[in-house]
């Protein structure tokens, strides 16, 4: 590792040194949450550039946390899996979003929010058992942002999950869902639900009518959701 040492042999020091460096805990998340090629970790840490990303794969195949395995050679793909070593962190990293859910502060949580981010989140987590089973497509559209924003999540084969598609798929849409980025996070983090935020004027939802009223079941939410939060 290139940053320096802590010189001390507690434990707590030694995973440090390779768990404490700017963004390796967030990629490690993204690793246990199943992502294992390079493009799609890149989606689940959005904001960390590609180099950076290369770099903090290597340390933590170095510290033998991931092993990069070449899953076909034209053209050369490679995936990135937790070894044994690697695995044994998903207890800490549930830990740590727990104590995040707990206690840290509502307000820069939703400031903080990312619409890539938030539907890579949620197509992982959706309850595809709980949606029709045939294809269904739903279209979030979220206002005030920056730039046009349109996201289509198209579910075509219930044993595979959902698609995410940045661009129309051109499928019939079954429901389309309008509101601001905050309501959104909001109600994916568990702060908030899709039925007040549809009572508040909040949150439209158009299309089918199962589709929609389920909607509080099939998206799923953030694991840390049912973490009561003693901050405000």
């Amino acid at each position: 590792m290139s940053h320096p040492s802590y010189n001390q042999f507690c434990p707590v020091a030694m995973a440090s040194e390779i768990l404490g460096s700017r963004w390796t805990i967030v990629l490690v998340r993204e690793l246990c949450a199943g992502s294992t090629r390079f493009n799609d970790l890149r989606r689940g840490v959005p904001r960390m550039s590609p180099a950076l990303l290369s770099k903090r794969l290597k340390e933590l195949e170095h510290q033998g946390i991931v092993e990069r395995r070449l899953v076909r050679k034209i053209p050369e793909t490679f995936e990135y899996v937790l070894t044994p070593a690697g695995c044994e962190l998903r207890d800490v990293i549930m830990a740590i979003g727990e104590w995040g859910q707990k206690w840290v502060q509502t307000s820069p949580i939703l400031e903080n929010a990312d619409p890539g981010l938030l539907m890579w989140d949620m197509r992982r987590n959706l309850r595809v058992d709980l949606m029709p089973q045939r294809r269904v497509v739903v279209h979030f559209i979220y206002e005030n942002l920056p730039e046009a924003s349109g996201n289509w999540l198209v579910l075509t084969d219930p044993e595979k999950g959902a698609d995410l598609c940045s661009a129309d798929p051109g499928f019939d849409v079954d429901l389309f869902v309008r509101c601001d980025l905050k309501s959104m996070t909001a109600i994916w983090t568990g702060i908030d639900t899709v039925p007040r935020a549809v009572s508040e004027d909040r949150l439209l939802l158009v299309g089918d009518s199962d589709v929609s009223a389920s909607m509080q079941d099939w998206l799923g939410l953030s694991p840390f959701a049912g973490i009561e939060k003693q901050a405000s």
